[in-house]
């Protein structure tokens, strides 16, 4: 996983989402959901979506640089 990797506005949207454990998949967008799958970030479970450990440090990466956006 590229550090600078930046995300899309609806893939950040899609990976807030799947931090609940029961977040519903039907209202995901289904675009950003796959091109996360796609880059690693999410998986597939059965029926469901689950984040993947880089998801999860994609998260706290970009709740950090969030921080960095607001104090500057």
């Amino acid at each position: 996983m590229s550090e600078e990797l930046e995300l899309r506005p609806d893939q950040w949207d899609a990976l807030k989402a799947l931090r609940a454990p029961a977040a519903n998949p039907s209202r995901l967008n289904r675009f950003a959901v796959d091109s996360l799958v796609t880059l690693g970030f999410v998986a597939l479970r059965g029926d469901s979506f689950a984040l993947t450990p880089a998801g999860r440090k994609m998260l706290i990466r970009g709740s950090s640089q969030l921080l960095l956006d607001i104090a500057a």
